[in-house]
């Protein structure tokens, strides 16, 4: 299984921020082709490490890196990816990391 982790740091404005990410940027991401699951964290996100805490922390699974990597060339991954503009403009409002994983 392949997993892409997005993890948000704190808006300027948590308010909108949750209400264009919860109303219209996951309805749109559930329609990426090969999605097989979608998960959000729920409550504050606590950080061991120095780093601020991420104010939330999306995780999205499909079958393998091949498969992320189609999802996100066609249309609606370029949706996608366009829409996190609007809520997360910045490259320092977020962190992306794509990766397989095993079952250990």
């Amino acid at each position: 299984m392949a997993r892409m982790v997005v993890i948000y740091a704190t808006p300027k404005d948590p308010e909108a921020f949750d209400r264009h990410y919860f109303e219209v940027h996951i309805p749109l991401a559930k329609t990426l082709p090969g999605l097989i699951k979608y998960e959000v964290s729920r409550g504050t996100v606590k950080s061991l490490s120095a780093n601020p805490s991420p104010y939330l922390v999306g995780t999205l699974y499909f079958d393998d890196m091949a498969a992320i990597n189609k999802a996100f060339v066609s249309s609606v991954g370029q949706a996608c990816a366009a829409d996190r503009k609007i809520f997360a403009p910045h490259d320092n409002d977020f962190q992306m990391y794509l990766f397989d994983s095993r079952e250990m």
